[in-house]
């Protein structure tokens, strides 16, 4: 499991982005960090887009409660989500 923290509602975890994917979606986990595949090419932020859109609909959540925390150029980032810490938990895939 991911390290998960939560705070006012939010709740922040890291993120490892493989862009370019063939299929978006929940990946599975990459240390200690949620890997997320996005079809979207990592130019002019379409990937980070791409990956709010998935975490939204992973989440069931809508794309304003998810926000880019830190790496917006970067394939490792940290996100929060506006959910409680045990919604995300039960949605992570456990390896």
């Amino acid at each position: 499991m991911i390290p998960l923290r939560e705070a006012d509602g939010w709740t922040t975890f890291a993120i490892r982005v493989q862009p370019g994917a063939k299929r978006d979606g929940i990946v599975g986990i990459y240390g200690d960090a949620l890997k997320v595949a996005v079809s979207a090419p990592a130019v002019d932020g379409r990937a980070n887009e791409a990956l709010i859109g998935v975490l939204a609909r992973e989440f069931e959540v809508r794309r304003s409660d998810v926000e880019l925390v830190s790496g917006a150029t970067n394939r490792s980032k940290v996100v929060r989500v506006r959910a409680p810490q045990a919604a995300i938990a039960a949605r992570i895939p456990s390896d």
